[in-house]
């Protein structure tokens, strides 16, 4: 029987989310438990695109559950450089591997890789559309900061058109009940219509902004983001957007004191560093939140107990 794959956070029911927060949760506790889960089975990472949190945190998810890892991490050092298609690629790799963590530019790799592989393939990130672990470890953070993930008002900010975490994050969080989005952005970085219409088909509340200080009290959560050199065609649109919000602590001053500030990263230099100290930065805590919840994904889709 093919085995399941994880292409979009819509793939996992609400009940599994939970669960995975819940086996992620046990992992943090109780280590020793899980550290010989995998033993003898491989995870294979095809990166074809530049990764270093996403990567390195399959890859010490595997090791840290006694599995073992091969892959490459850039196009150019696999058959891709010599024309090889998505779905060949992913076919051999199902006779290496037991699993496959997959990170592409293009839109559609890695469910294209899902069709044709034997094994479960996860979406590490298929361009500007789906970064489903991202989310997961978004929910995790969320999770363990807050106590909860309903009735919370987030602010996302920054780069809405292009950010796939930003995209995931709020189709996993309109599941939730009392759940409302403060969308933040310049005019031509603004949320794409179709999510819009999805939270109002939903009777989600949203509200658009550019202002980010006039709506930092309201905050629960401030999910921060990057404006992606990568995604734009013209460079001096780029420039001319890329410090539109720079988060400082004297921007801070009116938010809760239980704000839970977060970000996918890598930061370019949308959140000072000064920022860093503040008790209310999350950023790292969601780094190390991340191996935790792969460990917890890589452990459902091998159907370990």
């Amino acid at each position: 029987m093919k085995k399941r794959s994880v292409i979009s956070i819509l793939d996992l029911t609400v009940e599994e989310l939970d669960q995975l927060i819940a086996t992620a949760n046990d992992i943090i506790a109780n280590p020793k438990k899980y550290s010989e889960k995998c033993r003898g089975q491989k995870l294979a990472t095809l990166f074809f695109e530049p990764s270093t949190r996403t990567r390195l945190s399959f890859e010490a998810a595997m090791y840290e559950l006694g599995g073992s890892v091969l892959g490459f991490s850039e196009a150019q050092s696999s058959s891709a450089a010599k024309g090889e298609s998505v779905a060949d690629t992913a076919r051999t790799v199902s006779c290496y591997a037991d699993i496959i963590a997959m990170r592409h530019p293009k839109e559609g790799a890695p469910l294209v890789a899902s069709m044709a592989a034997s094994i479960p393939v996860i979406n590490a990130g298929d361009g500007g559309h789906n970064h489903p672990t991202q989310t997961l470890t978004d929910l995790l953070t969320i999770q363990r900061e807050k106590g909860r993930l309903d009735n919370m008002t987030i602010g996302l900010c920054g780069d809405l058109k292009f950010g796939r975490t930003v995209h995931s994050l709020i189709e996993a969080m309109s599941r939730y009940p009392g759940i409302k989005f403060v969308l933040i952005s310049p005019e031509e970085l603004k949320v794409p219509s179709y999510i819009k219409e999805d939270l109002k088909a939903e009777g989600i509340p949203y509200v658009q902004t550019t202002d980010l200080e006039a709506v930092m009290p309201e905050l629960d959560i401030l999910y921060m983001t990057r404006v992606q050199r990568e995604r734009f065609f013209n460079e001096e649109d780029y420039l001319r957007l890329k410090d539109s919000y720079i988060l400082t602590p004297d921007k801070l001053k009116t938010a809760k004191s239980d704000l839970a500030i977060l970000h996918p990263l890598p930061r370019v230099n949308e959140i000072a560093v000064a920022v860093d100290d503040d008790p209310r930065a999350c950023y790292f805590r969601q780094v190390l939140n991340g191996k935790f919840i792969r460990m917890a994904l890589i452990l459902k889709l091998l159907e370990v107990e």
